[in-house]
């Protein structure tokens, strides 16, 4: 009956989310408290739980890399680089958009792609507010390109981690066996853009020829705290990258650059924290408490398990099938928590059918890597930059991500299918 009760919780609270009755928020925070209310979950696997709790590890690199980019924005070197970006461009809408969406996709490779997505945001509202282009599509674009470029390597998505940790995966098989896909996926997505977004690639010839006689080194205001601040970032984003090396979690990092980067400026405590999301934080941790309970009374658990043993011991519906469920399911849910929940599921089926199996672990990978694209609430990144554009004046709706999300979702992960079949399957 628990089971049962989740499930409701969560159905009525996700159409809660999608149809906008009330801040998410309200309803993670409404969803949470509910969950534990009927005792789905209790207060130390909502607290404590490395698998069913709210996932600090998140939470504080969120925090940390919004207090770094919060005083990186007094610098003006936001307005820098989009001032540089509109003049590579040449004020050409279609142009700044496949420019954005390369840098974010390389970027969210090398770094995770919530922090990437923390930076690019606010070049994105000064560039567009400067061509006079419309935000959202742009922004949307650009929380796709993140989460297509993380899955590419181990750092760039979260469930990368832990498969990697599962299944004893290194930087460069991440690199080898996914990267190449990934190459083809974002220069199909470019082209979906065009076509996406085409109503938002109107053409100002007097705001263009304005940008090309700016100087983007006058936008510099603090050239002092600007080197303090990419200093930090720097050693900040190689600690990221030496993860595999230094064994320091993301959060650990980010918390120890933003302590050392208000520690060592003029920059004052209130002025650090001004540019905070605390509404998206706390959305996060409501989300994770409701998705934990789903996993503590079984059902994220069930649902993974009927589908495993309905392939019956057959390689290629087990991928196939796991590619798509995973997709689905990561559109719905947290693919945090689900590849948390499905790794050991892959890892029998790996174990007892030998290193042909390998396959399944880069099915899991794309299909719950690529299924956040689907809807707003599918990947951290989503949540985030939707979280900047309300705070920033921007409504993005959860229908008017989840129309463009559900095409580059069914393309890519439709595209998932030969890459697999011929080079894993087929023969």
């Amino acid at each position: 009956m628990t089971a049962i009760a989740a499930v409701i919780v969560f159905v009525v609270v996700y159409v809660l989310i999608a149809t906008e009755r009330i801040h998410r928020t309200a309803a993670a925070l409404g969803g949470a408290g509910l969950m534990l209310l009927i005792h789905a979950v209790d207060s130390k696997s909502a607290f404590f739980s490395e698998h069913s709790g709210i996932d600090w590890n998140v939470i504080f690199l969120l925090l940390g890399m919004m207090i770094i980019v919060g005083v990186l924005k007094q610098t003006g070197v936001f307005e820098y680089v989009a001032i540089w970006a509109a003049k590579r461009a040449r004020g050409r809408p279609f142009r700044l958009m496949v420019m954005l969406v390369v840098i974010t996709a390389v970027a969210s490779a090398l770094l995770d792609n919530v922090t990437t997505v923390l930076l690019i945001a606010p070049v994105t509202f000064l560039v567009c507010e400067r061509l006079a282009l419309p935000v959202a599509p742009y922004l949307i674009a650009e929380i796709m390109a993140s989460n297509i470029g993380g899955t590419a390597t181990l750092v760039g998505d979260p469930p990368n981690i832990i498969i990697a940790s599962r299944a004893g995966f290194t930087f460069n098989d991440f690199l080898v066996h996914l990267a190449p896909l990934i190459v083809v996926l974002l220069v199909v997505f470019v082209g979906l853009c065009r076509w996406l977004f085409r109503s938002a690639f109107v053409y100002d010839a007097e705001r263009a020829g304005q940008i090309m006689k700016l100087n983007e080194r006058e936008a510099i205001q603090d050239r002092r705290l600007l080197v303090q601040s990419l200093a930090v970032l720097a050693v900040v984003i190689a600690a990221f990258v030496l993860h595999p090396v230094l064994h320091y979690e993301p959060s650990i990092v980010a918390l120890l650059g933003a302590g050392l980067l208000v520690a060592a400026t003029r920059i004052t405590v209130e002025e650090s924290i001004r540019d905070v999301e605390w509404a998206t934080l706390v959305f996060f941790m409501g989300l994770f408490v409701m998705v934990g309970a789903l996993v503590e009374t079984g059902v994220i658990g069930q649902v993974s398990k009927a589908a495993a043993s309905a392939t019956e011991g057959n390689l290629t519906p087990a991928t196939m099938g796991l590619l798509g469920g995973s997709a689905v399911l990561s559109a719905i849910v947290d693919n945090i928590p689900y590849v948390a929940t499905m790794s050991p599921i892959v890892a029998d089926l790996v174990h007892a059918g030998g290193p042909q199996w390998q396959v399944l672990w880069w099915a899991l990978a794309l299909g719950a890597d690529l299924g956040g694209n689907a809807t707003a609430v599918g990947a951290s990144a989503n949540v985030v930059v939707l979280g900047i554009a309300a705070r920033n004046g921007v409504r993005i709706s959860f229908w008017e991500f989840t129309k463009y999300g559900l095409v580059v979702t069914v393309v890519t992960v439709g595209l998932s299918v030969p890459y697999l079949w011929l080079r894993y399957l087929a023969g």
